[in-house]
């Protein structure tokens, strides 16, 4: 069995980060290891306010702990970080590393043509370091502009609009790129995936709701699916369905998150 780590915080309440992460991948059958960079009360997507601790602190000395008995990974998935985490995350990545391991990098940091509360306007700058290097880039379309210093746009990219972005993310050192939230008619929406000479396109009927945390439920499922040897638009393909069926379960007034858990059956069946 593959062991993930994943890097990133745990909000208590939301069904966000890890609180996602862990249940995702692990129905894939792969074994998943968390890290914590922070702890939060509930994400900041919605709720009035929140709590707020920062693990920095931690990061060196779990990894020298994990040094010391030897524990290494077959993959890192990293969510939603702060500025301060970014170094200790990468030399969690060379140090703890079985050889060949994937680096999957969820910029999570931005959303609806703004970033998320508490990140300042110079911060894509520092998760670019993250991304470069990344054997699989995770990015939304917000995300994807403001990595690449690209026009924020609010409404629908061209399909060379959304070429060139790729092109861009690949420049930052991604190795391969799934860029989420493309759509080319009003009812479809879905991703583009390139390995850096060809993109592949896979597409969903549009679903009329916005949900929070659906990104990282894509971002863990195509995780867990890379993990057991699916090809990246496969992987692409299996999160989208996933991510549709959990909003389609959805109680109306649950509006802090998706029922991904209604979901687990399904993705526990794909890899029977």
């Amino acid at each position: 069995m593959k062991r993930l780590l994943t890097i990133q915080d745990i909000s208590c309440v939301g069904q966000c980060s890890t609180t996602v992460a862990l249940p995702l991948v692990s129905a894939c059958g792969v074994e998943c290891a968390i890290l914590p960079s922070s702890v939060l009360s509930n994400h900041t997507g919605g709720f009035k306010s929140w709590t707020f601790a920062d693990l920095t602190a931690e990061l060196g000395k779990v990894e020298a702990k994990w040094c010391e008995l030897g524990i290494k990974f077959d993959a890192f998935y990293t969510g939603y970080v702060s500025e301060s985490h970014i170094d200790p995350i990468l030399s969690i990545m060379d140090s703890c590393a079985n050889p060949g391991a994937l680096r999957i990098v969820d910029p999570a940091m931005a959303d609806n043509g703004r970033l998320y509360a508490g990140f300042g306007d110079d911060f894509p700058s520092k998760m670019a370091r993250l991304c470069n290097g990344a054997d699989y880039l995770l990015p939304n379309l917000t995300e994807a502009a403001l990595l690449t210093d690209s026009e924020v746009k609010l409404s629908c990219y061209s399909r060379s609009e959304i070429e060139e972005l790729v092109a861009k993310l690949h420049a930052l050192g991604a190795k391969n790129v799934i860029l989420t939230g493309v759509s080319y008619c009003a009812d479809e929406l879905g991703s583009a995936i390139s390995d850096g000479t060809k993109i592949e396109y896979d597409f969903n009927p549009r679903i009329d709701r916005m949900s929070h945390g659906t990104g990282d439920v894509f971002a863990s499922v195509f995780a867990g699916a890379i993990m057991r040897g699916r090809s990246a638009l496969d992987s692409a393909a299996l999160a989208a369905d996933v991510v549709c069926e959990a909003i389609k379960a959805t109680a109306a007034d649950h509006w802090y998150g998706v029922s991904f858990e209604k979901a687990l059956p399904r993705l526990v069946k794909a890899f029977e």
